[in-house]
């Protein structure tokens, strides 16, 4: 194959180039592929960033090819958790709404309601109605749940009636949500399905990157600012279908690069390096001394059982609001590990609020303080990406965002195989695909570009397991794929 057929088909096969005029990107391409070439055979210091495109150019095709399933089905479920608030709202609007009566009776009476409801849970946390339209939340632990899930009554503030009850996941998320979380996370097939995510959260920056990387390198500057701005019109195909995956990838760029980050730190390999690695860098954040002194902690039956020398729930909610803990609280009594109260703030729609409190339950005195401000700015960073990407940062505003990039990456993966398809050979019988980029483009990089990169490249497979295997498979799958290749070749030659 010529240098000029390589050229033309690594830059056709792109999901990320936008080319106005083929034939001229094709020769801008090969007098700069040319030019690099020669320069790193030479042993040059320099090297035009253009050397690098074709080995780009195969990488972003070979995985858009193979993660791109894995993308598609994080992207559409993730587009249905943006509607999750809203489905929970018609969907348990009794629970979850009351009418305002006059005043709220007492939360003790209301927790007292929800234990005659739950009479063989044990009280994790109370969650005070938040707003005059709200109900109040008792969360108990049961017997023969799942992990991580637990029993909550819902409670009428105004007549402590218990309105409902329901499974709820980590102490607060509704059995809708829950299921499209379990469906998004892991395909609702437990720790095994978490691959599937990692994958794509693994994968999704490797493949932003290197389309921003390849549209950064198009030969004319000009296409690329005229491309970033307004999709190529005109007849269908490929040129068009092209420049539309090229611009939403880059407009969507950020938001996407920002999904992949967050995304990775709920993963079970690449979270727990993204865990260390911010705990070196971070330090520790505060932590909330929760025995009293003089004691090592005890069991104490909680709010509302008649404990002696018990302030009660009242007086300990009211003792976090004089210290100036407000919006949305979550009440924990005292267990076997700590023998005070724990009030937490748990407002997660900025600005976001999680100071912490410990209330002696004896006297309703406030022993320990954590203060939301005074956590590292990583860990700060940390919450305030997770719940963006849950939609809980800005609210609706928050949603509509997060819908419209799992519509764009959906979109771009649909044209990406399209472009695939279009490229397939339409003169051979049988079914055939689409032609992948030239091999070999490794070789024409200089050594000390190349070293350092595969350098970090390992680095970073081994932080992010899910991306390093992959790869691993992609390169043996490469290999053989050109060892092949050539007996053939060979078979024909010796056949002519």
């Amino acid at each position: 194959m010529t240098e000029s057929r390589a050229a033309r088909e690594a830059t056709g096969a792109t999901t990320a180039e936008p080319p106005s005029d083929a034939s001229e990107a094709d020769g801008a391409h090969v007098r700069a592929g040319g030019t690099t070439a020669a320069t790193a055979t030479t042993g040059g210091p320099r090297m035009s960033w253009n050397a690098a495109r074709p080995l780009l150019l195969r990488l972003h095709f070979y995985a858009g090819v193979v993660i791109g399933p894995f993308l598609l089905v994080a992207a559409v479920t993730g587009l249905l958790y943006t509607a999750t608030p809203q489905i929970e709202a018609v969907v348990y609007r009794h629970e979850l709404h009351v009418t305002p009566d006059g005043d709220p009776e007492a939360l003790s009476a209301q927790v007292a309601a929800a234990r005659a409801a739950v009479p063989d849970g044990t009280l994790v946390s109370v969650t005070p109605a938040p707003g005059r339209t709200d109900s109040t939340r008792v969360v108990f632990e049961k017997p023969g749940l799942p992990d991580n899930c637990t029993q909550t009554a819902f409670v009428d503030p105004y007549t402590s009636e218990v309105l409902g009850q329901e499974r709820t996941f980590a102490g607060w998320w509704m059995p809708v949500r829950a299921w499209v979380d379990g469906l998004h996370r892991h395909l609702n097939l437990g720790e095994p399905g978490r691959v599937y995510s990692e994958i794509a959260a693994s994968w999704l920056w490797v493949e932003i990157l290197g389309g921003l990387a390849l549209w950064l390198t198009t030969p004319r500057a000009r296409d690329r600012v005229r491309r970033v701005l307004v999709p190529q019109g005109g007849p269908k195909g490929r040129k068009r279908t092209m420049s539309w995956h090229a611009a939403v990838g880059v407009w969507a760029s950020a938001g996407l690069l920002g999904l992949s980050v967050t995304g990775m730190t709920w993963s079970v390999h690449a979270g727990a390096s993204i865990g260390e690695i911010q705990s070196a860098l971070a330090g520790p954040s505060p932590a909330l001394t929760t025995t009293l002194p003089g004691t090592t902690g005890g069991k104490d039956p909680g709010p509302g059982a008649g404990a002696a020398h018990d302030v009660g729930i009242d007086a300990v909610v009211a003792a976090a609001r004089e210290a100036g803990l407000r919006g949305v609280l979550d009440v924990s009594p005292p267990t076997e590990d700590q023998a005070t109260y724990v009030v937490k703030e748990n407002t997660r729609s900025w600005p976001e609020r999680h100071d912490t409190v410990a209330v002696d339950p004896a006297t309703g005195d406030i022993t320990d303080r954590t203060y939301w401000a005074d956590y590292p700015l990583l860990a700060k960073m940390t919450s305030w990406g997770i719940d963006a990407h849950m939609g809980l940062l800005f609210g609706l505003a928050n949603q509509i965002v997060l819908a419209l990039l799992a519509l764009a990456l959906i979109g771009m993966i649909l044209w990406g195989y399209r472009m695939w398809w279009l490229r397939r050979p339409t003169r051979t019988d049988g079914f055939a695909l689409g032609r992948a980029p030239a091999r070999g483009a490794w070789r024409r990089l200089p050594g000390w570009f190349l070293a350092p990169a595969v350098l970090v490249t390992a680095v970073i497979g081994y932080c992010i397991p899910l991306f390093g295997l992959p790869l691993l498979c992609f390169i043996a799958v490469d290999v053989v794929l050109g060892a092949r290749q050539r007996r053939r070749a060979g078979r024909t030659e010796a056949a002519a």
